[in-house]
C-alpha cells in the first residue's frame, strides 16, 4: 500500500533593511527547485546564521533527491536554532528516506516535543511505527494528528490503512470516506477504500472506487491490477485480463500484474504459452518468490512438461517447504512420470498442511 509523508516548508521571512537580502529571503521561501536553491544560497551568504534559509534549501534538496545535502542543511538549521520544529520533522523525513527509521523517529518525537500541536510530525511518526509493525502506536499517532488538525486528509487515509490491516474494515472505510469528503480527488483514499470493499466481498463498490482512482490518475497501475482481481472474482475473465494487461502497459515492471495474468490463464486453461511467458516475466522481476515459481510449475504441469514442472516446484519448496500447492503439484507430476511412491509422499505432505488442497486442483481440472 501506499504511504504519504508530508514535508513542512517554513516560510518565515527575516526582516532586513537590505532589499537584496529581503528579495533572496522571499525567493528562498516562495520559489521551488533550482531557483529556490540559488536564492537560499544568496540569503545564506549574506546571513550565515539564517536557520530558515537552510531549512528551506533542505526541502528543495530533498525534493531533488539530494538527501545528503538535505540532511546537512536541516542539521545546520537545527544547530543554529534548536527550537525549529519543522527542521526536525524534515530531517526525520530525510532519515526515513535514507533507511534510518530510528533516527527519524527521534526527530519526529523532538518536533512534537517542541510543538505538541505539530500534526505532520504525529503523522510521520505514525508511519515509522506502522513500518515497524507497531500498529497500536501508529493508530494513536494518526488519531492525534487528526485531533490536532481535523481536516488532515493524509492522517485519515493512513489511519484507515492501519484499521484495514487490523481487520476493522468498517472503521477503515469511514476514514477513507472522511478523506474523500475533505478532498474529493484524493487518489489513495479511493484506492484503499476499493481494497477494503474487496476484502468485505462488496465487489461492485470495489470496482466503483477503482474506477474513480483510475479516472483521477489513468497511469495508476495498481488500481488496474486490483480491479482486474475483482473482475476475476466476479467471473469476468476477459475484463480481468484487460485490466492486468493495462497495468503492465502502464508499468512494465508490475510483477503482480504479470503473475495474476499468468495465473488466470493457467487456471482457466487458456493461452498456456502466454501464461508461461507471464510467469517467466514475474520470475525475472522477483526470482525469489516461491509463489511465482510454483505457479509456473502449474503451467508446466498443465502442458505435461513434467520435468520442468518438478524443477520449478523443487525451487519453490526450497524457498518455502510448507507450500501445499507446490507439494501437491509436484506429487501429481511425479505420479505422471511413474514415481508413484514419491508422488504419494508429496501429496500426503500437502494434505497434512492443507486438507482441501486436492479440491483446489480439482476445481481447475487438474488431478
Amino acid at each position: 500500500m501506499f504511504k504519504e509523508y508530508l514535508a513542512v516548508l517554513s516560510c518565515l521571512l527575516i526582516g532586513s533593511s537590505n532589499a537584496v537580502l529581503a528579495d533572496a529571503l522571499h525567493d528562498c521561501a516562495r520559489l521551488s527547485g533550482d531557483a529556490a536553491i540559488q536564492a537560499c544560497d544568496q540569503a545564506i551568504r549574506q546571513n550565515p546564521r539564517d536557520a530558515v534559509s537552510y531549512a528551506n534549501r533542505g526541502v528543495e534538496y530533498r525534493n531533488k533527491g539530494d538527501l545528503d545535502r538535505a540532511l546537512a542543511d536541516f542539521s545546520k538549521a537545527i544547530a543554529i536554532d534548536p527550537k525549529v520544529a519543522g527542521a526536525y520533522n524534515n530531517r526525520g523525513l530525510v532519515l526515513k528516506d535514507k533507511g534510518d527509521p530510528d533516527r527519524a523517529f527521534a526527530d519526529f518525537t523532538k518536533a512534537i516535543e517542541i510543538n505538541p500541536k505539530f500534526a505532520d510530525a504525529y503523522n510521520n511518526r505514525g508511519l515509522v511505527f506502522e513500518n515497524k509493525g507497531d500498529l497500536g502506536r501508529a493508530l494513536a499517532d494518526y488519531t492525534k494528528a487528526i485531533e490536532v488538525d481535523p481536516k488532515y486528509v493524509r492522517a485519515y487515509t493512513n489511519r484507515g490503512l492501519v484499521l484495514e490491516t487490523k481487520g476493522d474494515l468498517d472503521r477503515a472505510i469511514a476514514d477513507y470516506e472522511k478523506a474523500i469528503e475533505l478532498d474529493p480527488k484524493h487518489l489513495l483514499a479511493y484506492y484503499n477504500r476499493g481494497n477494503a470493499w474487496s476484502k468485505k466481498g462488496d465487489l461492485d463498490h470495489a470496482i466503483a472506487d477503482y474506477d474513480r482512482a483510475i479516472a483521477i490518475d489513468p497511469k495508476f497501475a495498481v488500481a488496474y491490477n486490483n480491479r482486474g482481481f475483482v473482475f476475476r472474482e466476479k467471473g469476468d475473465l476477459d475484463r480481468a485480463l484487460a485490466d492486468y494487461t493495462k497495468a503492465i502497459e502502464v508499468d512494465p515492471k508490475h510483477v503482480l500484474a504479470y503473475y495474476n495474468r499468468c495465473w488466470l490463464r493457467a487456471t482457466a486453461n487458456r493461452d498456456l504459452p502466454l501464461a508461461l511467458a507471464d510467469c517467466d516475466a514475474a520470475i525475472r522481476l522477483a526470482p525469489s518468490d516461491p509463489g511465482y515459481l510454483g505457479s509456473r510449475g502449474f503451467v508446466y504441469l498443465r502442458q505435461n512438461r513434467l520435468d520442468e514442472a518438478i524443477a520449478d516446484y523443487d525451487a519453490a519448496l526450497k524457498l518455502d517447504p510448507k507450500m501445499a500447492a507446490s507439494l501437491y503439484g509436484r506429487g501429481l507430476a511425479k505420479q505422471k512420470k511413474g514415481d508413484q511412491a514419491g508422488g504419494d509422499a508429496d501429496i500426503a505432505a500437502a494434505r497434512a498442511i492443507d486438507a482441501t488442497i486436492a479440491d483446489g486442483f480439482a476445481k481447475y481440472g487438474v488431478n
